[in-house]
């Protein structure tokens, strides 16, 4: 069976989400939906680093792979995210080559990186560091996620970087990053959607987009993208909560009062 880096680099369409409720029930819940991977949101969601590992846990019960975006460039929160076993990082706001390669070298063993080994989950507490060592940098899954104009200027050198599996686009943060906030400047945001997405396939990498609708996976996929991350956790609880409140309240209409007796 292919490992999950070797279907997120063989360009096969592969969904999941982002799981930003910080508990290991959301996240089974999440997983047996049937998306094939999971991204646990360390950069923006309330997560704290004890609760990863629990979190990465969830979903290794349903063998749904884990990834976790962690809050930045920091060595120590991609080694965290690891030994927790997760089977990726997406590291955010990469807008250089330089920090492509700083991502990359902190998620490889020597000879590739220079990750510590440690006896975390990942490595059976100690119990199977040889075998997980051995290989974890044939597994593990180095996505870059691009969402700054320098990082779209860049972007050609980015998805170059050795080491790097996927390039990933964070449009929210890139539309405030070139000025292309709101309906007006859709072209212009699509446009350097376009440019990152090209530039990771004419580099032989994977490239992926956070979606909030399935029409956006299917025009973005229709471009090359592969890796989609369709909405989050929070973002189903609140669409199906609201859905179901309004088909109520059109749909529920209260009794008529019944006359009361004559004479």
């Amino acid at each position: 069976m292919s490992s999950f880096r070797d279907r997120c680099t063989g360009r096969k369409m592969l969904v999941g989400t982002f799981a930003a409720i910080p508990h290991p029930v959301a996240l089974e819940i999440t997983a047996q939906a049937g998306f094939d991977f999971i991204c646990i949101d360390w950069e923006h969601a309330q997560i704290s680093r004890d609760t990863i590992e629990n979190l990465v846990r969830a979903c290794d019960v349903h063998q749904v792979p884990a990834m976790v975006r962690v809050p930045g460039h920091g060595v120590e929160a991609i080694a965290a995210a690891l030994d927790s076993g997760a089977r990726g990082v997406l590291v955010p706001r990469v807008s250089t080559a330089a920090q492509a390669a700083a991502a990359v070298t902190a998620a490889r063993y020597p000879p590739l990186g220079l990750r510590g080994v440690g006896p975390g989950r990942a490595a059976g507490y100690g119990y199977r560091i040889p075998e997980y060592v051995a290989g974890a940098n044939a597994e593990i899954v180095v996505a870059v996620q691009v969402e700054t104009a320098e990082g779209l200027e860049n972007v050609a050198a980015i998805a170059a970087t050795e080491g790097v599996d996927l390039v990933f686009v964070g449009p929210g943060d890139l539309s405030v990053s070139i000025d292309a906030i709101g309906p007006e400047h859709a072209d212009r945001l699509s446009s350097a959607i376009e440019t990152i997405i090209a530039a990771s396939l004419a580099e032989g990498k994977a490239a992926g987009m956070f979606c909030t609708s399935p029409e956006a996976a299917g025009k973005w996929s229709a471009f090359g993208a592969t890796f989609m991350i369709l909405a989050s956790d929070t973002m189903f609880l609140g669409a199906e909560a609201a859905a179901r409140l309004t088909a109520v309240r059109e749909t529920a209409k209260p009794a008529r009062t019944r006359p009361g007796p004559t004479g």
